[in-house]
């Protein structure tokens, strides 16, 4: 297969009330998957205002983000080489909207629930797991890793 360069991704884990936010994916190659709030980061951009954007973008929350559970280094269920940042966030204002030709429909869980989920289909599910597990064992790593001015 040929590689054609690496997709730098960010995605966030929304947390309120002991529960995550999931989104049920509406674009026509991942149709119908579960996945936290994600995307592309821009070029030039830095990856925690990717992260805040991708997370207003898909579900009209504006978070601030409070940790990361890790980068992960994986071959998309689209078959691409993907860095991922994942962080953890909490909401700060906003109200939940759909951006429809992206996003199906979205639903709260708590992380145990998801991690023992075996009905949801879920995007890139050994990620999705990893990133589930490190939540529960609250392994978490401080954002001054991408950003010294914190």
């Amino acid at each position: 297969m040929k590689q054609h360069g690496i997709m730098l991704v960010v995605s966030v884990s929304i947390l309120h009330e002991g529960k995550v936010l999931i989104i049920k994916e509406n674009k026509a190659s991942v149709r119908n998957t579960w996945n936290f709030p994600s995307g592309r980061v821009e070029y030039g951009e830095e990856l925690m205002e990717a992260a805040r954007r991708e997370a207003r973008e898909e579900t009209g929350y504006d978070v601030r983000l409070t940790a990361a559970t890790g980068v992960y280094n994986f071959i998309s269920s689209l078959q691409q080489q993907v860095v991922l940042f994942h962080f953890l966030g909490e909401i700060m204002g906003g109200s939940l909207k759909l951006d429809t030709a992206e996003i199906a429909d979205a639903k709260w869980i708590t992380p145990m629930e998801l991690f023992n989920s075996e009905s949801l289909e879920l995007r890139d599910r050994v990620v999705m797991k990893q990133i589930t597990s490190n939540m529960i064992s609250n392994k978490e790593y401080p954002l001054t890793l991408f950003h010294n001015q914190i």
